[in-house]
């Protein structure tokens, strides 16, 4: 299989255009992608960037979080990424008498650097292919469940023999819908401390309204620093820990950009799905998107309304008002890509091209479009029943909350209960009440309750409903909103203090008092449906889903054989390049490829929080104090442009130069652009990051945070 996928890679390479399009494994660059990277202007080889032999470039990239992207800037374990990726963390550290979020933090000395529980940083260690391992015994005419049975035998073989732990992660992942396989190695750092971050009204300068925008002007970064124990490998967090001495952290350049400049990014981008056929890219965009843009729409006009009126509020669901604008955004942008681009006719036209190169008719019985064609047909209820438990159950707080309960709950009912273990249970939970309840408010939580509820008794598609909504119609009336306030007036879930008091002398004959009440009998209906009716129908389609693309995506290399064909993102190392470059988004409309500072003062508005100026940055920029990161036009620039192809994941990543210098953090896509995750446009395509030398001054002259400047390696 390996020399399969080997002859297909790299026979008959041409590059007699600069594609952009891709984002691929670092340690194939020198094979399929380091000739075209030179041309384009990159003076580093493809060793420096992807090495096993010595240090590269890959030793200070960090998998940052599970979700984002870090980069190492200095020997002593500094990490920059993005604002809104340590978001959460600067939200759990901020009060109201306190509030991080508002006011930025910047710890003077190490002492003062704050630790994050539950917060990790992953570093590679190594890349290999193990498809001829992995994929051994493997038959054409096996059915997916048997194919995955091997394979799944195989890769847990390989974290066993390569000694998979806590502090040093293994990984098997699929490429190329399972036609590769490939075996990674993490070092997993777990005492990950936050040094800094500007207030919000720099490093989410412009918030939600400019989210997926361009132009923009955000200073989306944050601070922190890895520790290690006294043998400088990965630890749990004590005060005995020091900051960590990496293999590599990056250079920083103070250069700048120019229009055309060659640019790379080098990180963790999360999910794509480029070579979905035709029937797919109808369902997300034609039903499932429109179906969770609407119910986000209506969650955040609840969470808006309440953050306007009260600090505590806006403390408490400010990150899950950003993750829930993140996605709504994005999905509209998306769909308008689509749309433009005319997507799904493009991919009709391939698919007959692709249906001649077969040699096969459209109607012609044994035709994998026809496959799939059927198969999208009868899945589209049960997904969008999957998107609605999604939507109105995992995220809804108080309702995943309760389903937390399920397990002690399960361990009263036994015949024979083990108190032991029930103990465990209920101090574990009552531990967590606590935190849980930072971050809620019964008032706001129930107006989300009732859109969910709302959109879950509406459900339009053929797929079981919860039982639990013919309880509410027939007492009810179908009225939901008084269910909802019964439920919440009802129930101890919402109530910590004799939710505490039930936990702290709990015991196995307690079990009714959960049982019983309202909002856990709503809870285990919806996810008892789920679990039971849903899920299996669900994971039933997506075995025939996976064959189907497993075969399809075989054929396709064989079918382009002498092109390269990058992976679709899977949250694993990979390398996307391109150019600084400005666009035209529409007829009339052209931007240019950088932002300043200037732009900030022209978008103030003290009465929307989203531009607010601080009064710091407003004397910088009037005295034009921008010290040595002001650009040579004399500007202070904020921003920049370039065609990488970026998704998901790809937050905090660096962007490097042709000498592979750091010139900026990778942190969105323009709004336009977004439909990259299923399909690019070079034209249209581009991704927004923040000039690292806007960073730099904010840090510096801003902050006042010299300390961490003279930490990092500056070239002028």
């Amino acid at each position: 299989m390996k020399k399969i996928l080997v002859f297909l890679l790299f026979t008959g390479m041409t590059f007699s255009l600069f594609a952009k399009e891709g984002m691929w494994l670092p340690y194939l660059l020198q094979k399929l992608n380091a000739d075209e990277m030179h041309a384009m202007g990159m003076r580093i080889s493809a060793d420096e960037i992807y090495s096993m032999e010595h240090s590269s470039l890959k030793d200070a990239i960090v998998h940052f979080g599970g979700g984002c992207t870090a980069e190492l800037v200095s020997a002593q374990g500094l990490l920059l990424t993005n604002h809104h990726c340590g978001y959460r963390s600067i939200q759990k550290h901020s009060t109201v008498e306190q509030d991080l979020l508002t006011d930025g933090f910047w710890a003077k000395t190490l002492s003062d650097e704050l630790p994050n529980p539950g917060l990790t940083a992953k570093i590679m260690t190594s890349m290999t292919d193990v498809s001829d391992i992995v994929l051994q015994g493997v038959k054409p005419n096996m059915s997916e469940a048997q194919r995955m049975e091997i394979i799944n035998k195989h890769i847990a073989e390989l974290m066993e023999k390569h000694g998979n732990s806590k502090f040093h992660e293994v990984q098997v992942k699929a490429f190329y819908y399972g036609n590769q396989y490939i075996m990674m190695s993490y070092d997993v750092f777990y005492d990950v401390r936050l040094v800094g971050a500007p207030p919000s009204n720099i490093g989410k300068f412009g918030g939600d309204t400019d989210n997926w925008m361009w132009p923009r002007h955000t200073g989306d970064f944050s601070v922190f620093r890895i520790y290690a124990n006294g043998d400088n490998q990965p630890a749990e967090y004590s005060p005995e820990n020091k900051p960590y001495e990496p293999r590599r952290h990056l250079k920083i350049s103070l250069g700048g950009v120019k229009e055309g400049d060659f640019t790379f990014v080098f990180g963790y981008p999360g999910t794509t799905q480029e070579y979905l056929p035709s029937f797919a890219l109808e369902m997300i965009t034609q039903k499932v998107n429109p179906y969770r843009i609407d119910i986000r729409g209506q969650k955040l006009k609840v969470m808006k309304e309440a953050m306007d009126k009260s600090t505590r509020v806006r403390i408490q669901y400010s990150a899950k008002y950003a993750g829930t604008a993140n996605g709504w955004k994005k999905w509209i942008g998306e769909d308008k890509g689509i749309e433009k681009v005319n997507a799904i006719a493009k991919k009709q036209e391939e698919e007959q091209e692709y249906l001649q190169w077969k040699n096969i008719s459209e109607d012609q019985q044994q035709n994998i479009l026809n496959e799939f064609k059927e198969l999208y047909k009868s899945m589209t209820d049960w997904q969008m029943a999957y998107y609605y438990f999604v939507e109105t159950a995992y995220y809804h707080d108080l309702t995943r909350y309760v389903y937390g309960f399920h397990n002690l709950l399960t361990l009263s009912q036994l015949e024979d209960p083990d108190t032991a273990k029930i103990n465990v249970e209920a101090k574990h939970l009552l531990a967590g009440i606590d935190g849980f309840f930072k971050d809620y408010n019964t008032q706001v939580d129930k107006k989300l309750f009732k859109v969910s509820l709302r959109s879950a008794a509406q459900f339009p598609y053929h797929a079981p409903q919860p039982t639990i909504f013919s309880f509410i119609d027939k007492k009810y009336k179908g009225n939901v909103i008084e269910y909802a306030e019964d439920v919440y007036e009802k129930s101890l879930f919402n109530k910590p203090e004799r939710l505490a008091d039930l936990l702290a002398s709990y015991s196995a004959t307690d079990y009714k008092k959960i049982l019983d009440d309202p909002m856990y009998k709503y809870v285990s209906s919806v996810y008892s449906n789920f679990y039971d009716s849903i899920l299996p129908v669900v994971k039933k389609y997506g075995f025939r889903s996976d064959s189907l693309m497993h075969l399809y995506m075989k054929d396709i290399m064989q079918w382009r054989k002498g092109q390269r064909i990058y992976p679709d993102a899977n949250s694993t190392l990979r390398v996307a390049y391109g150019r600084i470059e400005p666009y035209s988004p529409r007829d009339g409309v052209e931007y240019r490829y950088f932002t300043t500072l200037q732009g900030i003062m022209e978008k103030e508005n003290p009465k929307i929080y989203d531009y607010v100026v601080e009064p710091k940055l407003k004397e910088l920029y009037e005295t034009k104090d921008y010290g040595r990161y002001g650009d040579a036009d004399g500007s202070m620039h904020t921003c920049f442009l370039a065609s990488n192809h970026t998704t998901g994941g790809n937050s905090g990543s660096p962007v490097l130069n042709a000498d592979g210098y750091l010139i900026g953090i990778n942190f969105d896509r323009n709004w336009e652009g977004t439909m990259s995750d299923l399909m690019y446009d070079p034209n249209i395509c581009r991704n927004i990051s923040l000039d690292i030398r806007y960073c730099l001054f904010i840090i510096d002259k801003f902050a006042g945070a010299q300390r961490l400047v003279d930490e990092m390696e500056i070239v002028e």
